[in-house]
């Protein structure tokens, strides 16, 4: 990984995918392209990790799928977010803000900067 990403931490994924998903429905290609997109780079999800995340949290009921048409005129799977999905997103992203914020008091990083 010398090109500058970051490998995901477990458990990161799920999170991500939600949070990119509460915007609205998008198919995997532009999940993959916004979060790349969002972070500078720094995280590039692949085909490999995208969809068996995207199918285990369709199977957990945070996100459901159907078939449409891109704006490029091609078919894909479209996901959007549950109300479940929206819970486990405001959860998720409560655990992210406590374990950002402990990290920053071991590593001497004042909380909020």
């Amino acid at each position: 990984m010398g090109d500058g990403s970051l490998e995901l931490l477990k458990g990161t994924l799920d999170v991500l995918l939600l949070k990119t998903l509460s915007g609205g429905p998008l198919h995997g290609y532009a999940i993959s392209r916004l979060i790349r997109t969002a972070t500078d780079e720094a995280f590039q999800v692949d085909e490999g990790a995208l969809y068996p995340a995207l199918r285990r949290l369709e199977k957990r009921g945070l996100v459901e799928a159907e078939w449409s048409v891109t704006d490029t005129g091609r078919e894909a799977r479209f996901y959007r977010l549950t109300e479940a999905g929206e819970t486990e997103l405001t959860s998720g992203v409560r655990t992210w803000r406590r374990y950002v914020e402990a990290m920053g008091r071991v590593l001497g990083v004042p909380a909020g900067g």
